[in-house]
């Protein structure tokens, strides 16, 4: 039927100039409706921002060290362990040991971009239909879900690494050791490998669904022409 009314308009407008066709036929091709293929391709383009924004935010100096919301704290298990280290003046040796402890993170953050495009990329244009009718923080979710055990497993090591590098792990075993000889005390020795980790992840995505946040609700987050046609048909 579209196609009917677009050739009866050409009809009608015959005896215009060419300049005057050309204009109709821009404003009909303007008003049409994007095809699948175009949502999925504006989705992945809103998620490789996003995506991109989200992971150099964290793998940047500070990045989780002067962010609160993402902000790696002493491990909850052996919160005791800080506060009784502080009680005793060591609070300067605690706050070492979190400093090194984001670095870590930060320094871990780099490998995640390239992983969570290549699933961006991969995605379906069922999944990319499912992801913008979804809640604010579908993609994120989505993403989580495709990524999390490749992502833990390539983190793992470059945690390791980046707390061995910034003294975390010397620091860690210090603070775990002066605490371990405090008389009437009880012995820890948590997984802090596997604890930096999960944190790093957490942290990681949820400045990823900040992003996505942006760009479904704010125009000028959405970057390029074809994220704002399909983003403005969902506002």
């Amino acid at each position: 039927m579209r196609l009917v009314s677009f050739i009866l308009v050409l009809i009608m407008i015959s005896a215009c100039t060419v300049q005057q066709i050309q204009q109709t036929l821009d404003d009909y091709l303007d008003s049409e409706q994007l095809t699948t293929e175009q949502v999925a391709a504006g989705l992945k383009q809103a998620l490789e921002v996003g995506i991109s924004k989200g992971a150099n935010n964290a793998a940047q100096l500070d990045g989780y060290w002067k962010n609160p919301a993402i902000r790696i704290p002493f491990p909850p298990d052996v919160v005791k362990v800080e506060n009784k280290l502080r009680d005793i003046g060591l609070g300067a040796q605690v706050d070492k040991f979190l400093k090194t402890l984001n670095r870590g993170a930060e320094e871990a953050a780099k490998e995640a971009k390239p992983i969570i495009v290549s699933a961006i990329r991969s995605m379906t244009i069922q999944d990319a239909w499912n992801i913008l009718k979804g809640s604010d923080d579908a993609a994120t979710q989505y993403l989580k879900q495709k990524t999390s055990d490749q992502l833990r497993a390539r983190f793992k090591p470059v945690i390791s690494q980046a707390l061995k590098k910034t003294n975390a792990t010397k620091y860690y075993s210090d603070i775990v050791e002066t605490y371990n000889k405090i008389p009437f005390t009880d012995d820890v020795d948590p997984d802090l490998e596997n604890y930096a980790t999960s944190q790093a992840l957490d942290g990681l995505f949820k400045l990823v669904a900040e992003e996505e946040k942006k760009i479904r609700q704010d125009p000028v987050a959405r970057t390029t022409e074809l994220l704002k046609k399909v983003f403005a048909q969902q506002d």
